[in-house]
């Protein structure tokens, strides 16, 4: 009896699990959105940082700009509870925008959460802020640095091109400009494409966020399913056994 038992309720956690466990590995990630812009425009952006560990908050967010195709207005929106810092400095060359030689530019953002605030566990934060103007390029790879309070820093850094060839990678916030972003998946599609208007852009990324998350809802589902059917094929295997006289 207890070995049938045992059998039906491991196969109910297992299903469980797996439904609880889909949804979280499928949001987890540090992400910008909405992920296309316009180049030549000044791009209003929200980096989406949710906090992974079981023991720990998130208490900062370092996101580094480009210098090879720098952006030379940086403004970011009051967040409470954290401080925000555009650090500024020397670019490694100078580089031409819009005419004029630009040698500093706005080189890394920076969220720090106050003392006792931090981004607890199951919870997610929106950092914003404005980028200008876009580059007229393929795309703005955003490396993103995100610190625990127990001291451990994950590095959301990998390109495009590296997360394909290694999907293990842990991808980098990127904006697509000129080129079409991922039809799925952390793979980036370098396919030319023109970034349409902002009203565009953000029907495109609540449709993105609705397929991804009614294609975790269905694989959270099937698992509940599969587990609830492991503990009714438990039971019957149970009921069905011969008694001893």
């Amino acid at each position: 009896m207890s070995r049938t038992l045992s059998r039906a309720l491991v196969g109910a956690a297992a299903g469980l699990a797996l439904a609880l466990g889909v949804p979280l590995a499928a949001s987890a990630h540090v992400t910008v959105n909405p992920n296309t812009a316009t180049p030549g425009s000044y791009a209003t952006v929200n980096f989406r940082v949710p906090t992974e560990s079981e023991t720990a908050s998130t208490v900062k967010l370092e996101v580094t700009l480009p210098t090879d195709t720098p952006l030379t207005a940086v403004l970011v929106q009051p967040v409470p509870g954290w401080t925000a810092t555009v650090e500024k400095g020397a670019l490694p060359a100078p580089v031409e925008v819009d005419g004029n030689t630009i040698s500093e530019a706005p080189l890394k953002i920076v969220w720090e959460a106050d003392p006792g605030v931090g981004i607890g566990q199951d919870q997610f934060q929106i950092f914003s802020a404005v980028l200008g103007p876009v580059p007229d390029t393929g795309h703005l790879v955003l490396p993103a640095a995100q610190t625990y309070s127990d001291g451990e820093v994950v590095d959301w850094a990998a390109t495009p091109d590296e997360v394909t060839a290694d999907d293990t990678l842990e991808p980098a916030p990127v904006l697509y400009i000129n080129d079409a972003p991922p039809a799925s998946g952390h793979g980036a599609s370098h396919g030319a494409a023109t970034a349409a208007n902002d009203d565009d852009h953000t029907m495109s990324e609540a449709s993105s966020s609705d397929g991804s998350a009614g294609a975790a809802l269905g694989l959270s589902i099937a698992a509940l399913v599969i587990g609830i059917g492991g503990a009714v094929l438990g039971a019957l295997a149970f009921a069905r056994r011969p008694k001893k006289v």
